[in-house]
């Protein structure tokens, strides 16, 4: 991981994150080949550039919160292989890469927290993790109703 030398640094890195999460669901969207997926992408896109807003926020005024419970952590991610993103990539693949994803961005923000230098900012980049955690439980949930059931 990058070493940080200011707070400033640790939230251009997430927002730039964010950013990239952004552009990648709205790629997937994009090149989604039926109206389900194009839905579930474009709302993973609002949602991330929701995170990016509340950390120009963070950035601007100093704090934010968000609060919430602990997401369940089906582990569905954790057994499948990695997938390519192609512009014709079946909805299973799809929501592979989305998981995956999803657990980077997890984890990102799990050790973002520990390099946080105050309680506020930790407290924060934990909330996202949390956030990020509830992503993947979707997608593995979807994943588990439209591949697993389906097998």
């Amino acid at each position: 991981m990058k070493e940080f030398k200011s707070i400033d640094d640790i939230l251009d890195f997430a927002i730039q994150s964010e950013q990239q999460a952004v552009e990648f669901y709205t790629e997937l969207a994009n090149n989604a080949s039926n109206n389900e997926m194009i839905e579930v992408f474009t709302q993973f896109a609002k949602e991330e550039m929701g995170h990016k807003a509340k950390l120009m926020q963070i950035k601007k005024e100093g704090s934010f919160e968000i609060k919430g419970n602990k997401p369940v952590d089906l582990k569905i991610a954790d057994y499948l292989v990695d997938v390519e993103v192609t512009p014709n990539m079946s909805y299973e693949n799809a929501l592979v890469v989305a998981m995956k994803r999803e657990k980077s961005a997890f984890k990102l923000y799990t050790n973002l927290a520990a390099q946080a230098p105050n309680e506020t900012l930790k407290n924060t980049f934990l909330s996202l993790a949390q956030e990020e955690s509830k992503h993947k439980l979707r997608f593995e949930i979807e994943y588990d109703d439209y591949v697993l059931r389906e097998n």
